[in-house]
């Protein structure tokens, strides 16, 4: 499966991650917040760019509980908790915002 943008074309997966980590762009992470019908706020973006620092440091996406943990530790436990991430992320927050990021698919619990 694949998607164009601007003249580029994107592999996907059958679940619509990005398979070439490294073509992921802010504009790709629009597109495919779109195809989730989601409308990115900096609240959005905050867990994206957040999620991708954590894939770099640690080339794992994570499960939601470890998501939590982590995002309440750099975040606050106002934004580390699972009610506010699913008010952002509908789809599942570690699943979703992970597809939106450019990430691989979270394995274990989603």
């Amino acid at each position: 499966m694949s998607f164009e943008l601007n003249g580029v074309t994107y592999e996907t997966d059958e679940d619509g991650y990005l398979v070439n980590l490294d073509q992921w762009n802010k504009e790709v992470g629009e597109y495919l917040a779109k195809s989730e019908t989601l409308s990115m706020t900096d609240a959005h973006w905050e867990v994206i760019n957040f999620l991708r620092e954590y894939y770099d440091e640690y080339k794992i996406a994570p499960m939601i509980r470890i998501l939590t943990k982590a995002i309440a530790k750099k975040l606050g436990p106002d934004k580390g908790n699972t009610k506010y991430l699913y008010e952002l992320y509908p789809g599942g927050p570690a699943k979703q915002a992970c597809k939106i990021a450019g990430l691989p698919k979270p394995t274990g619990c989603v």
